[in-house]
């Protein structure tokens, strides 16, 4: 005999025990009347995901219109920068730059005549040392205002790990030089495209000064009196007109009237070969001032003894005057005399100390 099937609740069919007065599945009552029929609660079915029409496109970014050519106005503008009408590389934004710290100002221009400044300067300091930097790139090579920039930048880098890492001026110097030619040399794409610039560059400390350089920017001595030697070029241009004079086929005169007079006959860049860092110090003896500049400056000024003269008029405006406007004065000078070439303009109070103690002196007290 088979045992008897277990009871199910007559709406939902779901086993109940018999002495259950409502099904617990569905509620429905199991004993007595039965009531209205029972539906259980249909569940609606979730939705269906819908993605929402698409909207219209979104606008196109709208572009800064291309400036239009520094030479010819034309605005088809190359990504490398050149104008696709006349060919002319365009400003980079380096155009006029200004440097001021506690121990060194300096000043770059792009002058009058030029549609970009190829020139670079780099101010730094070490132990208790005033670093400074000055390139021109060379105009004939390819991208000369990368050369200038890069080798200024690294030359002032190597200047002040040198001298942290204890080398003495003149061997940072040569190193620095050196380290500046190698990076120069790795710009070029090839043998036919390199860029090349000229450097000078300046450690300055309470006693000495020391130099180096190649190619045709200069480092001038300004003499402020007090003991001090007097106003001189601290170094000789690797240049045409350098060595015709050396040579003694000319005079300085005859051989700066030469249209040949600003042929570099050495600079950093692959095709530069061999570098010589020549580097050299001098002892200033009393107070003054150091100066780097670009031929953009001394080709009006070349004599010692004539830059130092603008200097002290300037001074002698005001003896308060500060350091940068005095820069900005014999940059202006430049510009006022037909502004030919890229001006850049480093100024170094000496000795550097005395320069750092007088900038510190709150506003509306006496420097002495």
């Amino acid at each position: 005999m088979e045992p008897s099937a277990a009871p199910r609740c007559p709406a939902c069919a779901e086993p109940v025990h018999a002495d259950d007065d409502f099904c617990e599945a569905c509620g429905r009552p199991l004993r007595g009347a039965a009531p209205p029929s029972f539906q259980p609660v249909p569940v609606p079915p979730a939705p269906a995901l819908r993605t929402p029409p698409p909207g219209p496109p979104p606008a196109p970014q709208s572009r800064p219109a291309a400036a239009p050519c520094a030479e010819c106005g034309g605005t088809d503008i190359s990504a490398d920068g050149y104008c696709e009408q006349c060919g002319l590389r365009q400003p980079s934004g380096r155009e006029h730059v200004e440097i001021e710290t506690a121990a060194a100002v300096g000043v770059s221009d792009r002058g009058l005549r030029h549609s970009r400044n190829e020139d670079a300067m780099a101010v730094a300091s070490a132990c208790g040392k005033v670093v400074a930097v000055v390139c021109d790139g060379v105009s004939s090579a390819p991208r000369p205002e990368d050369a200038s920039r890069v080798a200024a930048e690294t030359g002032a880098a190597m200047l002040t790990a040198q001298l942290t890492a204890g080398a003495d001026p003149r061997e940072a110097t040569r190193a620095a030089l050196a380290r500046a030619g190698k990076a120069v040399a790795a710009l070029a794409d090839s043998p036919h495209d390199a860029p090349a610039c000229t450097y000078v560059s300046a450690v300055v400390d309470d006693t000495a000064v020391t130099v180096g350089w190649t190619g045709d920017s200069r480092a001038y001595w300004i003499s402020g009196g007090d003991g001090a030697r007097p106003s001189a070029a601290l170094t000789v241009d690797d240049s045409w007109a350098a060595r015709m004079v050396e040579l003694g086929l000319m005079t300085p005169a005859e051989a700066h009237a030469d249209r040949r007079a600003h042929t570099v006959t050495a600079w950093l860049g692959a095709d530069a070969g061999a570098i010589r860092p020549r580097a050299e110090t001098f002892e200033p003896g009393g107070s003054g001032a150091v100066l780097l500049c670009s031929d953009g400056l001394w080709n009006y000024l070349p004599e010692a003894a004539e830059l130092a003269e603008a200097v002290h008029t300037a001074r002698a405006r005001d003896p308060r005057r500060p350091p940068l406007e005095i820069v900005r004065t014999l940059v202006r000078t430049a510009l006022e005399a037909g502004g030919h070439d890229n001006i850049t303009v480093v100024l170094i109070p000496f000795p550097p100390s005395r320069a750092e103690a007088a900038d510190r002196v709150p506003h509306g007290e006496a420097r002495s």
